[in-house]
Parts: structure tokens; C-alpha cells; sequence
């Protein structure tokens, strides 16, 4: 008779789906550099969580000291698991897998170590955030209903409330479903082009990806009217909102500038309340300018990494570098804009020593608000095969963690845009 391990122990899916653990056999993690699952690493599963198999691979873990690739249990093939977080935790190691021939392209998730112990299912992460406004209790499913057919009626044929209207209801957006309960930020998509070709683009994925894009983009710039109406109706309404550019079905919107600094004008002629800010990849200092000049109060800029070769790697720019990144934060900041970052967070690139000096280097020299971690979603294998993995073991998302909240205590840390930042 078998004895189950203590601590941590490896899982693995079935055919069916279902997930079972493998008693004689410890967990392992991937944080750049595969190795034993470390339980100071793992929590317990979130509700909200989604268990994922990953077709193809195979569950890697220890039996002693001795690595094990299991790919076959009692006849039938099986598969490695991982898990997708929900909202206000960040990934701190991936699941240790190997892939096996002609094994698929991942699908665009966060994919985080899962492992199981004596009280369930556990998930290598942390809890990094937590605010009521983005609490699945605010976003209530018949309230969301209710909130698109009363704005569909407040603004008969506004192409742009039709967008954010399959944003919300299909793709479950919480800054869409905002702007037709009138609460918090709401996005107001803009941009149907990109200057960047992102290998974890949740819009638009190149034909010979071979996966699909999470959602679908807009598809045509929305008039200036079909803007203001919205944004000067939210701004008016709510209690400290927010209007927001650049969200996750559009490109980039510093390529839609003119537009944008246009609608500012007329919401800033109309009200002075609320915030208006923009998500960016801060690819033109010049249009940023524009957008400021307008009255833009707040810039969030994404970055993978802050290190060149991986920067492109990952984001493929047309057009532009990081250098012109960095311009835009420096402009930012000499105009008094605030400014976060929204950090695509991988373990074994975000914690690599290299990474963090030069990440540490850009926090010293710019006044930034608040650090949003945002667990990257891509395959990992294919994140790594682009972007390297470590030369040396990496300091641990934890100890990362540590570090930014120990050395930059100005700086916020979470995943949730507040206010200026």
C-alpha cells in the first residue's frame, strides 16, 4: 500500500478532464529554471480560478531527488495542468511540463503552477491587490444587462456602444461593463490600429500563430461625437470616474492622437470632473504631447521588460524602441502627468538579476505612481524561445515583489488603476 507524500504533490488531467494528483510523486515549478515546487511559493487555489490542461505535455515532478516525466497513468495519456488567476493575484512560478511532438501552440492564458496538497488544490501566487470596485459583486450579469439597454437607449446608433457592448457581455470586460453601470473607469476603445505585433496580443494574432485571438478588435475609428457623448455623460455622472483609451480590443492609441486630444477638448469644455487617462505602449513622445496638451491627467505605459533585446523580442515594434518609451515617460513627468506602469510579468524574465538592476535603474529615474504587475498570458515555452530564459536562477517573483515594495516604497504596487495612478 502506498503512502501519499506530505507537502506538495504533482497533478495531472485526464482525458475527460478530470485532474487527479500522483501520490509518490512531489510537485515541480518552473521559475525560469525548473526545480522542485518551493510550498512558500503556493497558496490556496482562488475562487475564481480556472483549471487548465495543457494538450500535449507532459506532468514533470520528483520522486526523491530523481526528476519523472509522466505521460502516460494506467493506459491512458495524460496531460499537465495549470492554473488561470483571477483578478488581484499575480503568478510566481509556471507549471512544470514537457512538450511532446507536435504538441499545440498554448492558447493566451496566464498559466500558473498548480499543485495539490492534503487541504486541495494549491497555485503558485500572490495576492497583490484587492478593491471593491472591481469586485464581481459590482458586476452583476442581469445589472450589466439592465445598463446596455438603457445606454443603447440614451445613445441611439453610437457604433462605440455597440463594441462595448459585446465587450462586455462576451468578453466580460469590467472597464466596458462600467460605462453602462455608470460606476468607476470605463473604457472608450478607439484605435483599430497597432504599431506593435505583440506575441501575447489578445486582439489580433498573426495568421501563422497558430492560435487564436482572445477577442476580436474594433474594427473602425468611432466618430468624435460617438465619444464625447459617452465620456462627458460619464464624467458628469459618476463620482470620481474615470474615462480611459487603449483598452484591450484596440491598438494602440497614440496612432488615433488627433481624434483623442479632440475629444478631451470638448470633454474638458463640457466638465472638469473625473479623470481622463490613457493606456499606452508610449511608442510617440510627439503624440503623447498632443494628448496632454488636450488635458490628459494619466498614462499607464506597458512594458514586458525595460531591457532592449527583450523589449522587442516581445513587443516586435514598428517604427519605434524602447527609447521612445522612456521619452514618453520623460515628457510625462516634466508635465506633471501621472504615470504607472503596467508590467507584463513572466517568472525567470521579470526576476532576472539583469532585468531587475536595469528595472530598479528606471524607477530611480522617473516618478512613477504605482507598478501594475499583469501575469503575462502566453505560452511559455513560446515567451522563452523569444525572449531567453536565465543564465542564473532567478531571485523568485516573491522575492521580486519584496524587493520592489522594500526599495521603491514610494512607488504602488497592485493591479488595479486608482485615481492618478
Amino acid at each position: 500500500m502506498r503512502t501519499s507524500l506530505k507537502g506538495l504533490r504533482s497533478v495531472f488531467a485526464r482525458p475527460d478532464g478530470s485532474v487527479l494528483d500522483l501520490p509518490d510523486i512531489s510537485a515541480a515549478a518552473d521559475c525560469g529554471i525548473l526545480s522542485a515546487a518551493d510550498t512558500d511559493d503556493f497558496i490556496a487555489l482562488p475562487e475564481g480560478s480556472l483549471l487548465l490542461t495543457l494538450p500535449g505535455r507532459s506532468v514533470i515532478g520528483y520522486k526523491g531527488s530523481l526528476r519523472r516525466e509522466i505521460a502516460n497513468r494506467v493506459g491512458e495519456d495524460v496531460c499537465a495542468v495549470a492554473a488561470a488567476l483571477p483578478l488581484g493575484y499575480t503568478r510566481v512560478a509556471l507549471p512544470a511540463y514537457a512538450e511532446r511532438n507536435r504538441a499545440p501552440v498554448l492558447p493566451l492564458y496566464g498559466y500558473a503552477a498548480v499543485a495539490w496538497s492534503d487541504s486541495g488544490f494549491r497555485v503558485a501566487a500572490m495576492r497583490t491587490d484587492e478593491l471593491e470596485s472591481w469586485s464581481p459583486q459590482l458586476h452583476r450579469e442581469e445589472q450589466v444587462r439592465e445598463g446596455i439597454a438603457l445606454r443603447t437607449l440614451e445613445f441611439p446608433g453610437n457604433s462605440l456602444v455597440q463594441q462595448l457592448a459585446r465587450c462586455a457581455s462576451e468578453y466580460g470586460c469590467f472597464t466596458a461593463q462600467n460605462m453602462f453601470l455608470r460606476q468607476g473607469e470605463a473604457a472608450l476603445p478607439v484605435s483599430p490600429a497597432c504599431n506593435a505585433r505583440c506575441i501575447g496580443c489578445i486582439s489580433e494574432q498573426e495568421p501563422d500563430a497558430q492560435i487564436k485571438s482572445a477577442q476580436e478588435r474594433i474594427q473602425r475609428r468611432p466618430t468624435l461625437d460617438e465619444i464625447s457623448e459617452i465620456a462627458i455623460a460619464h464624467l458628469k455622472t459618476v463620482t470620481k470616474g474615470m474615462i480611459s483609451f487603449g483598452q484591450g480590443c484596440e491598438g494602440e492609441p497614440l496612432l488615433a492622437a488627433p481624434l483623442i486630444a479632440q475629444a478631451i477638448r470638448r470633454m474638458r469644455s463640457s466638465t472638469s470632473a473625473g479623470i481622463i487617462h490613457c493606456n499606452t505602449n508610449g511608442s510617440s513622445p510627439k503624440a503623447l504631447v498632443q494628448l496632454m496638451d488636450a488635458g490628459l491627467q494619466s498614462i499607464r505605459v506597458s512594458l514586458n521588460s525595460v531591457r532592449p533585446a527583450a523589449y522587442s523580442a516581445y513587443y516586435r515594434p514598428r517604427g519605434y524602441g524602447l527609447a521612445d518609451v522612456f521619452e514618453s515617460l520623460r515628457v510625462a513627468a516634466d508635465r506633471g502627468v501621472s504615470i504607472s506602469l503596467n508590467v507584463l510579468t513572466h517568472p525567470g524574465v521579470t526576476d532576472d538579476a539583469e532585468e531587475v538592476a536595469a528595472f530598479g535603474e528606471l524607477l530611480s529615474e522617473f516618478p512613477i505612481a504605482m507598478v501594475q504587475t499583469r501575469t503575462l498570458n502566453v505560452d511559455p515555452a513560446r515567451y522563452f524561445s523569444a525572449v531567453g530564459r536565465p543564465k542564473r536562477k532567478p531571485m523568485g517573483m516573491r522575492n521580486w515583489l519584496a524587493w520592489l515594495k522594500r526599495e521603491y516604497p514610494a512607488v504602488g504596487v497592485g493591479n488595479f488603476t486608482r485615481g492618478f495612478g
